[in-house]
């Protein structure tokens, strides 16, 4: 087996992602008689961009999402990717990366709201009513912590902080839009995971996971 991240993969958007070179890493394998990728932690990166203080225990990482596939999809105009030319192709140069991709998500997102089929609408609900346990409270913790992202989440309000119901309502409400695309966010992500698991698995290549040993302080769950 091989272990590498697949932000380590090549890719034309800053980083590696579950888009074209991750399967061609799995074709690689299959061709060197590999059977495990071992990928370590998939979840959102934290503090150092380390995927090991993820700010949840059960989302993916938005960052690893395969943009060109959301062009595909009709959700991007033709030239939203374009000004990815500045990126490093080398190494992973996380601020102007995680600038990139986040502002091409937003995009997406509208995209979506505005373009999306029938059927992947009510995919979208059917994700987020399924994984509403943790999912819910995800999309709040997010839309919280990005409008100060240098602030820890014990630093809140008081309200906010020790989860006053009628608190954590007007943050719903008041926070309704970024809510809705951290959600779409992680159903992007789980929808691309899922056909490349598939596509490894049905080629003999089994995914061999990792996670953090604790929870991380900046977190949904703490």
């Amino acid at each position: 087996g091989v272990l590498l991240h697949p932000t380590s993969l090549p890719g034309p958007h800053g980083s590696g992602d579950l888009g074209p070179s991750a399967y061609h890493f799995v074709d690689w394998l299959v061709a060197g008689g590999q059977t495990l990728w071992q990928m370590l932690p998939l979840g959102g990166v934290g503090l150092g961009n380390s995927p090991y203080m993820s700010s949840s225990a059960f989302a993916g990482n938005p960052l690893l999402i395969d943009l060109a596939d959301l062009q595909r999809q009709g959700w991007l105009d033709a030239d939203a990717l374009a000004q990815a030319s500045g990126l490093c192709d080398q190494a992973v140069d996380f601020e102007p990366m995680i600038a990139f991709r986040m502002r091409v998500l937003a995009l997406a997102a509208a995209g979506f709201e505005a373009r999306a089929s029938a059927e992947d609408r009510q995919d979208f609900e059917v994700f987020c009513q399924q994984q509403s346990a943790w999912l819910d409270d995800y999309a709040l913790f997010m839309a919280l912590q990005a409008q100060d992202p240098d602030q820890a989440w014990n630093q809140w309000a008081q309200p906010l902080a020790r989860r006053d119901p009628a608190a954590l309502v007007r943050a719903r409400l008041a926070l309704a839009g970024s809510c809705l695309f951290w959600q779409f966010c992680q159903w992007v992500f789980f929808r691309q995971w899922r056909g490349f698991k598939d596509y490894a698995n049905a080629r003999g290549v089994r995914i061999v996971g990792d996670i953090p040993i604790f929870i991380a302080h900046q977190s949904a769950e703490v």
